[in-house]
Formats: C-alpha cells, structure tokens, sequence
C-alpha cells in the first residue's frame, strides 16, 4: 500500500490510543487543534486493531467539532510495536511529552523490546542514551540480559566482545604481517576496536580491558560466558608485535619458546636423575599444548560439542593457573636471606 494511501475511518471504529502521556488526553491542546482542523495531518491507527497510534488529540477535536469520522494513515507492524511507534511519532510532532512520560515510555519499551540499544532507544524516546542507560539499570535489575543489542541502525551489536579480542590478539601475534582488516574481518571486531586491541598489545597490556573481563564465582569456576583471568592476561597480550604467542625473552634478546623451555626442562640434572623429577617431566609432556597441536585437532569438535569442550578448556586454564600461583608462593617461600635462594643438595645416583 503506497505509504501517502489515507482513509476516512468513523470515530466509533477506533480503539482509544496506548498513549505515552501519563496525564491522557490535554484538553486545552484539543481546544487550540479544534480552531486549525482542516489542516492538520491524518492519524495513524495500527489496522489489525484499529487502535489509534498517534492521533488522540486530533480525533478529540474532530469529535469537538461534531464530525464523526477521520482521515487515516494505517500502521501495519505487530502489535507489540504499536507503543514504540508511538512513542516515536509523539516525539516528532505535536505536544512534547514530559520528561517524565519519556522515561515512563523508555522503562515501558526496555521491558517489551530489552535487546533495543540504550541508544536506539534513546533516539525513540528524546532522551539522553546515559539516562536510558540509568533506567535500563533501574528497571531491569536482576533480570537476565542479552549479550547483543539492536542498534539504531538495526543490526545486532554484541555487548561484551571479549572472546573476539582475545582472536584479534591471537592472530595479531601468530600473523604479525596480517593486514589490520583481515584481523578485523577474521575476529568478529570492528575495524575501531582492532585497533585498540593492537595498540594494547604495542604497550604491553591486555588485548581486553579490565572493567570487562569476567569475575570468578567462589569455588574457582569460572562462570557461564566469563573470561578467567588466566585468559584474559595470558601471553599475548605481553608479548611485543611479531614474537609468537607464548614465546618469552632469551639471553641476547632473542625470544624463548614453549618447545625450547621444555627442552631445557628435561635436560635439567635435578629432574632427570630423580624418579619423582622424570615422573614428573613424562607428565609435563603428556599435559603439554601448543598452537600448533590444538589447531590440528579443533576440528575433530563437532559443531554441538563447542561449547563444552570451550569450557573444559577455559576450566583447564585455571587449573594451569592455580598450579602456576603454587609454584610462584613455593619460590618466595624457599627465597632465602637477602634475596638469596635455599636450594637442595643434588640427588644421589
């Protein structure tokens, strides 16, 4: 139906408005519409319904003037929408809501429409999107929330972009030459936050900020879609660009990594002269994984498995975690006098 197609409709045939104004209908409003009836613009009415959308006023003053029917434009969106829609139009013209039907009006469509953007929202409304964000809050506290949002431009926008960041730094240190749009396109992140992701890693921080990673539940595991600190401030993000994920500094500054740290380990007398120390390095290798190793069997995962092995894996990582924070108390424990460390006699043959 062309969108100027209007039609005379009888008042009677109408459903009263869900209005956004918290006082109804003014009446000194309609007084003032009733003098300029002839030249004011058709009502909107969802037409599965026949509610009216947006009009009440004018058909108050239609009726005022004793006609019994009115032009209509026709609003055809679910029903669910009517009340967005108007909103939307009272905002545009006619008598301005208050600022108080406007947040009436925002904490109405969080409930009915919660995966809106606070800006999306805000741009419905007239209101700030830092005040949609404070009655978001308010009014949806302890209720369960979508990690995506809908934005003004109608796209889904995911809210917490942890796990990408965490790929973009992954990629940015296994392919230091690969093109800041291929990281972006491959990572899931917008072209923007690859590149504070990058520049996090040229400072040596975290790929993810600290204000968005995940805490921990007592009990040490870690939560449905939460990011373990052994995640979230794992090697990458401490490595200079171009040195491989994992890879630490050796003497004369060249870089150290996993595999050859793990050579050293078992080449060390300490360890291979003892049976506990030889115990103790078949498990290391038994346990031990690099990039390479799990790229070549993620994709044996089925497609319903992912996300339970994801999270035996993040599970893992804290352990790995754990043990690390044992080994480093252990070393200050054993630290002795002036800095100096008490070390073992070695193992006899």
């Amino acid at each position: 139906m062309p969108t100027n197609y209007t039609q005379r409709v009888r008042i009677v045939a109408l459903l009263p408005a869900d209005s956004p104004r918290l006082n109804g209908v003014d009446h000194a409003h309609v007084q003032r519409l009733a003098d300029i009836l002839a030249s004011l613009p058709p009502i909107l009415v969802h037409r599965p319904t026949m509610r009216i959308v947006d009009g009440s006023h004018r058909v108050a003053a239609a009726a005022l003037m004793g006609q019994d029917a009115v032009e209509v434009h026709y609003f055809d969106g679910p029903e669910k929408d009517t009340f967005l829609r108007s909103v939307s139009a009272n905002i545009a013209h006619g008598l301005p809501l208050s600022t108080a039907d406007r947040k009436a009006a925002a904490e109405r469509i969080l409930r009915s429409h919660a995966d809106l953007s606070d800006r999306a929202v805000a741009t419905c409304t007239g209101l700030d999107p830092k005040t949609v964000a404070a009655v978001r809050r308010s009014s949806t506290e302890g209720t369960p929330q979508s990690n995506t949002r809908v934005g003004s431009d109608g796209k889904d926008h995911p809210l917490d972009r942890t796990l990408e960041r965490l790929r973009a730094a992954e990629l940015m240190t296994s392919e230091p030459d690969l093109p800041l749009r291929a990281v972006a396109e491959r990572s899931g992140l917008s072209l923007g936050t690859a590149h504070d992701v990058r520049r996090r890693l040229q400072r040596g921080e975290t790929p993810v900020p600290s204000r968005r990673r995940g805490k921990e539940p007592e009990g040490g595991t870690p939560q449905a879609g939460s990011v373990p600190a052994a995640l979230a401030d794992r090697a990458p993000a401490h490595t200079a660009p171009g040195r491989p994920a994992g890879a630490r500094p050796a003497a004369g500054g060249r870089s150290r990594t996993p595999l050859e740290t793990l050579r050293n380990l078992a080449a060390d007398p300490s360890l291979r002269q003892s049976e506990s120390g030889r115990h103790f390095l078949r498990w290391l290798h038994t346990h031990f994984v690099v990039d390479e190793a799990w790229r070549q069997q993620a994709g044996a995962v089925p497609p319903h498995c992912t996300a339970t092995v994801a999270e035996l894996a993040l599970q893992c990582s804290h352990t790995w975690r754990r043990f690390a924070e044992d080994l480093a108390s252990r070393r200050l424990t054993d630290m002795g006098p002036a800095g100096t460390v008490r070390t073992a006699p070695p193992p006899r043959n």
